[in-house]
C-alpha cells in the first residue's frame, strides 16, 4: 500500500512566516554558462561514436531491485544478425542527428517578449544555472523553520548540486534513475530543463544517448490510449528508426517530464493497472506512472519537474533523489546575470556607441552596489523571473528610442505574468480548474488593494490571514489556498529586509503592489457584500427566467393564465436593474482612476518613471535611520497601470490567462472617465504630475480618448522633468495623436541632447512658444534647431535657448534659420557663448529676416564693436525693435552709443543698462529678473562684477538728475541691486 504523502502546504494556519523557511542560501560555487552557439552535434554524441550490440532475439529478463526509484540491474543480451544490427545503427544514428537538430531549433527558441522587450539572447549564448539543493521526502515533509531573508543570506548549503550530477550514485551507492526536481514559480525549472536539452543536442550531456522531452501540459489534454512508442513518433517523427531498439538495446535514455502538476496521477494498481509494452495502448497518464514505477522501460532515466505542492502525487519509493530549485539564492548569480544579460552588445539598440557602452556599465555598477546593500531588490532577484523583470525594465527606461504601441510598462509586467502563469491551473485535480492568475488577481489583489488605499506596503500575519483565510467556508477553497500558499506565494510576497520589519512582508517588486491592485478593481473584484449577492442572484435568476419562458409558453397554450407572463417579465426585471447597477460599478473605477491620478499630496514627488529607476538601481545618498517613519509611499502607477490593463493588447493577454475584461466593460469605462480624468487635467499640473498623466495616455493606447485628452492641453509645461529617451519617445506619441498647435512648451532644464529633439521634431514644429533653456544643447544641436525653424509647417514663434553651448558653429545654423524662417519673433539667445564672431554671423543674416521681433544677446561677452554692428543692423530691420546687451563686456564709449539711440528716431532700443539717460530704464525690473532666475547657472564673480557696474551707474544718474520724483525711482532700484549683491555675497541667493 502506498503511503499517504503529505507536503510543506499543510502548514498550520497561522505560519505565514514559515513559508520563508525553504528560501534558499548563498553558499556554494555555482555553474556559470557563457559560451558561443555550437553547430548541433558538433561536439559529438557517444551513441554517435559506438556500434549499439543489438540482439535479435528476445533479452533475458531483467532483475530490478526498487528502491526508492535507484536499481541494481544486470542485463546479458545475447546477440544475433549482427549486419543488420549495424545499419539500424547507422539509420538510428542519423535519426538521432535530425532529432538534435529539431530539439535545439524548438528549446532555443525564445518568447515573442524576449524580442519586443528588449534583444533577444539564446540559451548558449547566456545562462546562468540557478542553484539546485538535494533534498530528502522527510525535509519537505517537515514544518520549514521561522527564517528571514538575512538569515537565508547567511545560511550555507551543503547539499548544493549541479543539473550533471543529479544522476550520480546516491548515498547508498545505488545509481539514480527517477529524479524529482521541484521548485516554486519563477525559479526557473522550464528554462532549466530547456537548457538541458540545448546541452545534449550541442553534446556537453555525454551520460545519456537520447533525451526524450514530453510537456505534462500537452499529456493532460489527451486521454485516448496510445503506447508509449506511438505517443514518441508521433511527438518526434525523426525518432521512427529509434523507437523500436527501446527495450531492447543498451541505449542510455532520458525521459524529461515538464509540470507535473498538471497531471492527475493515480499510483494505485487498482487506478493504473501495470503495463511494461511500450506497442500496448494506455491512457497518457498510465505511461507516465508506469515509467516511474520502473515496469515499463525500466533501464530509462526519468526527470520530472514539478511544483511543491505536487511532490507527493509521486510515492517517495519510486524517486531516487528529490533536488529543489532555490534560483539565484547567491548574491555573486544574480550579478552574474546582470552583467551578461546588461552588457550584451545589442543591449542599447541598434545605433548604440561608446557612450552607450558605458551607460551599460554604470547601469551594472549601480544595480551591483543595490545588491550589495541587502536591498529588497535582492530578496526579489532570488527568483531568476524576476531577474528577467528587472533587466527588461532597465532596457525599457534606459534603451527605448522609439516607443512602438505594443511597448509599454503595463504590457511588460502583463506578458511577465504570461510568461510564468499561461494556461497555468491552481490545482489540476480541483474541479473549477480556477486559473493560477485569476486566483492571485482575487486573492493577492485584495491584499494589495487594501495596501494602496491605505498607503501601506508592509503586511503582518494578520493581514495576510484577514485578507486570505477570513472567507474560507468550504473544503476545495482551503486546498486550493494551501496549494497557494505553497508554489505561488513566494513569487508575490517575500520578508521585508528593513530592519525592525523582518517579521512582516513586501511584495517582491513594489510595483507589483500597485499592478495587482489595478488588475483587482479592473476586474470587478473590489464589490460589497450587496453588490456579490446582487450579481449572483442575477446570474441564477437569469438563467432561471430563460427556463420559465419556455415553460409559460407551452402552458399559457393549453390553460388562459395571463398572470403568468406577468410574472415571467417580473423575474426579468432584477437583472435589468442589475445591469444598470453594474454601469454604476464603471463609473466608481473611472472615478477612481481619477482621484488615485490626481492626488495633489504626490503633486510634487518624481514622475512615475524615475521612481521605478530608484527602485531597481537605488538612491545615492544617506540611508534612512530605522526608526525614521516611513509616510512617504506612494502609489502613482496604480491609476497608470489600470489604464495599461483596460488597453486591448493587454486585455488580450489577461484573457489568456483566465483573467476576461470584456470590450463593453473597457468601452463603458472609457467613456466614464472622460467626465473625470479630462476635467482634471484642465486644471494646471506640476511638470511631474504632467508627466505622469501623459505616461497615462501612453499606457492606455485608446487614440480617440488620447486625442481629445491632449486637445484640451493648450500649455505643456514639463519643465525640470528628465526626459530620458523613452519620455521623449512617450510625449512624441501622445502629441502626436493630434495636429493641433500647442501655444506653449516648456522643456527647460530637461536635460535635451541632439537625439532628443530629433525624436520631438514632430512636436516642436507645433509649438508657438518654445523653451529650451538649460539643456546643453550644443552646434550639433542647433543643426537640428534649423531644420526646425526651415521646416515649412514650423509655427514657432518665440524660441528661448537661454543657458546653452551654442557657440559661434552653433550661431552659424541660427543664422542661417533666422535668414529662412517665416514665424520666429522673439529669439532669446541669452548665455549661449556666442562671443563677437558669432553675434556677427547673426548680424549679417538679419537683415534676411523679415518678422524678429525681439532678440536677446546678453551675457555673451561682446564688445563694441560686435554690439554696435548687431544695432546698426537691427536699425534697417522693419521688425526688430528691442536687442538686449546687458552683461557683456561694452566700454564707456559704447554705452554712451548705446545711451543716444532713441525709438522714435531710430527704430530699436537697446537694453543695456537699468538707466536710460536721466531716467530708470522702463526695462529695469526684466533685465534683474532675468538676473535672478539665471544666477545659479552663472559665473557669481562677473555678475558680482556687474551689479557693481550697474550699481555706479544708476548712483550717477541719480546725481544728474534734479526731479524727486525720477530720484525716488532711482533710490527704489538701487535698493533691488544692493540687496541683490548682499544675498549674492552671503550666498544666499
Amino acid at each position: 500500500m502506498l503511503r499517504a504523502v503529505q507536503c510543506q502546504s499543510c502548514l498550520p494556519w497561522g505560519s505565514w512566516m514559515q513559508l520563508c523557511g525553504s528560501l534558499p542560501g548563498s553558499s556554494g560555487t555555482r555553474r556559470v554558462y557563457l559560451c558561443a552557439a555550437s553547430v548541433p552535434g558538433a561536439a559529438g554524441n557517444t551513441f554517435l561514436r559506438k556500434i549499439l550490440h543489438v540482439s535479435s532475439i528476445s533479452l533475458h529478463r531483467c532483475s530490478v531491485h526498487y528502491q526508492g526509484g535507484s536499481q541494481e540491474r544486470s542485463v546479458q543480451p545475447r546477440s544475433s544478425g549482427h549486419g543488420l544490427s549495424q545499419l539500424r545503427n547507422v539509420a538510428s544514428s542519423d535519426a538521432i542527428k535530425k532529432h538534435q537538430k529539431s530539439l535545439s531549433a524548438w528549446f532555443s527558441h525564445q518568447p515573442n517578449e524576449e524580442r519586443q522587450f528588449g534583444p533577444s539572447f539564446s540559451l548558449d549564448a547566456v545562462h546562468v544555472d540557478p542553484v539546485i539543493r538535494e533534498s530528502s521526502l522527510e525535509e519537505i515533509l517537515k514544518p520549514s523553520p521561522d527564517l528571514t531573508i538575512q538569515n537565508q543570506l547567511q545560511q550555507p548549503f551543503s547539499q548544493v548540486i549541479s543539473l550533471q550530477n543529479l544522476f550520480d550514485v546516491d548515498a547508498c551507492g545505488r545509481q539514480v534513475k527517477n529524479v524529482v526536481l521541484y521548485g516554486t514559480v519563477g525559479t526557473g525549472k522550464s528554462t532549466l530543463i530547456k537548457k538541458m536539452v540545448v546541452d545534449w543536442c550541442h553534446g556537453l550531456l555525454p551520460r545519456f544517448e537520447l533525451v526524450i522531452p514530453f510537456s505534462c501540459e500537452d499529456l493532460s489534454h489527451s486521454h485516448a490510449p496510445i503506447s508509449l512508442r506511438r505517443l514518441i513518433t508521433k511527438k518526434y517523427q525523426h525518432l521512427r528508426d529509434v523507437v523500436p531498439m527501446l527495450g531492447n538495446s543498451n541505449l542510455k535514455v532520458l525521459f524529461i517530464l515538464n509540470g507535473l502538476e498538471r497531471l492527475n496521477l493515480d499510483f494505485r494498481l487498482a487506478g493504473t493497472e501495470l503495463c511494461c509494452d511500450p506497442n500496448e495502448p494506455v491512457p497518457p497518464s498510465a505511461i507516465v506512472v508506469n515509467l516511474l514505477r520502473k515496469y515499463l522501460l525500466p533501464e530509462a532515466s526519468i526527470i520530472v519537474t514539478t511544483r511543491p505542492s505536487a511532490v507527493r502525487r509521486i510515492p517517495g519509493k519510486y524517486v531516487g533523489r528529490y533536488a529543489e530549485i532555490c534560483g539565484f539564492s547567491d548574491t555573486n548569480l544574480q550579478k552574474m546575470y546582470f552583467q551578461m544579460r546588461l552588457s550584451q552588445p545589442g543591449c542599447s539598440g541598434e545605433n548604440s556607441v561608446s557612450s552607450s557602452s558605458g551607460e551599460q556599465e554604470n547601469l551594472v555598477e549601480m544595480l551591483s552596489r543595490n545588491l550589495e546593500r541587502h536591498n529588497q531588490i535582492a530578496a526579489a532577484c532570488f527568483l531568476p523571473s524576476y531577474c528577467w523583470l528587472v533587466c527588461t525594465t532597465l532596457h525599457f527606461l534606459y534603451f527605448t528610442r522609439m516607443v512602438p504601441p505594443s511597448q509599454t510598462l503595463t504590457g511588460i509586467y502583463t506578458s511577465f505574468l504570461r510568461l510564468n502563469f499561461s494556461g497555468e491551473v491552481l490545482d489540476s485535480t480541483d474541479p473549477t480548474n480556477i486559473s493560477m492568475m485569476k486566483y492571485v488577481a482575487k486573492m493577492v489583489g485584495k491584499l494589495a488593494y487594501e495596501g494602496v488605499m491605505s498607503r501601506k506596503t508592509c503586511f503582518s500575519e494578520d493581514d495576510l490571514q484577514q485578507c486570505f483565510e477570513v472567507e474560507m467556508k468550504t473544503e476545495s477553497e482551503l486546498n486550493l489556498l494551501e496549494v497557494f500558499r505553497s508554489d505561488v506565494f513566494r513569487f508575490f510576497l517575500t520578508p521585508c529586509v528593513q530592519p525592525g520589519k523582518e517579521h512582516t512582508f513586501v511584495f517582491t517588486i513594489p510595483a507589483m503592489q500597485e499592478y495587482l491592485a489595478a488588475l483587482y478593481v479592473v476586474l470587478g473584484e473590489k464589490k460589497t457584500l450587496t453588490q456579490r449577492v446582487g450579481k449572483e442572484l442575477s446570474e441564477v435568476i437569469g438563467r432561471v427566467s430563460e427556463d420559465v419562458a419556455v415553460v409559460v409558453s407551452i402552458v399559457s397554450k393549453v390553460l388562459p393564465l395571463r398572470f403568468l407572463p406577468v410574472l415571467f417579465n417580473l423575474l426579468k426585471i432584477f437583472p435589468r436593474y442589475f445591469s444598470r447597477l453594474s454601469g454604476k460599478d464603471r463609473d466608481a473605477i473611472a472615478h477612481t482612476m481619477a482621484e488615485e491620478l490626481f492626488k495633489e499630496e504626490d503633486y510634487y514627488n518624481d514622475d512615475v518613471l524615475d521612481q521605478i529607476n530608484s527602485s531597481i538601481l537605488g538612491v545615492e545618498g544617506p540611508v534612512r535611520h530605522p526608526d525614521e517613519s516611513h509616510d512617504d509611499e506612494v502609489f502613482e502607477l496604480f491609476p497608470i497601470f489600470m489604464g495599461g490593463i483596460l488597453s486591448r493588447r493587454n486585455r488580450a493577454i489577461l484573457e489568456q490567462l483566465g483573467c476576461s475584461i470584456k470590450n463593453l466593460a473597457a468601452f463603458e469605462i472609457a467613456k466614464a472617465m472622460k467626465k473625470t480624468v479630462i476635467r482634471n487635467s484642465r486644471k494646471g499640473l506640476p511638470p511631474s504630475e504632467l508627466m505622469d498623466y501623459l505616461f497615462f495616455l501612453h499606457e492606455f493606447q485608446n487614440e480617440r480618448f488620447t486625442a481629445e485628452a491632449i486637445r484640451s492641453l493648450r500649455t505643456v509645461n514639463l519643465s525640470s522633468v528628465r526626459m530620458t529617451p523613452l519620455k521623449c519617445s512617450v510625449l512624441a506619441s501622445v502629441m502626436g495623436t493630434t495636429s493641433h498647435e500647442v501655444e506653449e512648451l516648456n522643456l527647460t532644464s530637461c536635460n535635451l541632447d541632439t537625439s532628443s529633439l530629433r525624436t520631438l521634431f514632430p512636436v516642436l514644429v507645433r509649438c508657438k512658444a518654445l523653451h529650451l533653456q538649460l539643456n546643453s544643447l550644443g552646434s550639433d544641436a542647433c543643426k537640428e534647431i534649423r531644420d526646425l525653424l526651415l521646416h515649412d509647417k514650423c509655427v514657432v514663434s518665440k524660441l528661448r535657448l537661454a543657458n546653452n553651448p551654442v557657440g559661434e558653429q552653433g550661431a552659424q545654423y541660427l543664422a542661417e534659420a533666422l535668414a529662412g524662417n517665416r514665424s520666429l519673433t522673439h529669439l532669446s539667445l541669452l548665455h549661449t557663448a556666442l562671443g563677437d564672431r558669432g553675434a556677427e554671423v547673426i548680424a549679417q543674416h538679419l537683415a534676411e529676416n523679415q518678422n524678429l521681433q525681439e532678440l536677446n544677446l546678453g551675457y555673451n561677452s561682446l564688445t563694441d564693436t560686435a554690439a554696435l554692428h548687431v544695432v546698426e543692423v537691427a536699425k534697417k530691420h522693419a521688425t526688430l525693435d528691442k536687442v538686449h546687451l546687458y552683461f557683456n563686456d561694452i566700454s564707456e564709449d559704447g554705452k554712451r552709443a548705446l545711451h543716444s539711440l532713441r525709438m522714435d528716431r531710430d527704430g530699436v532700443r537697446a537694453l543695456v543698462f537699468l538707466t536710460a539717460g536721466t531716467d530708470v530704464s522702463d526695462y529695469w525690473s526684466n533685465i534683474l529678473n532675468v538676473v535672478q532666475r539665471n544666477l545659479p547657472f552663472w559665473d557669481r564673480e562677473r555678475v558680482r562684477q556687474h551689479l557693481t557696474l550697474i550699481l555706479q551707474d544708476l548712483e550717477s544718474s541719480r546725481r544728474q538728475t534734479a526731479n524727486p520724483w525720477r530720484k525716488a525711482k532711482f533710490l527704489r532700484v538701487e535698493s533691488e541691486v544692493k540687496k541683490m549683491l548682499g544675498k549674492l555675497q552671503h550666498g544666499t541667493l
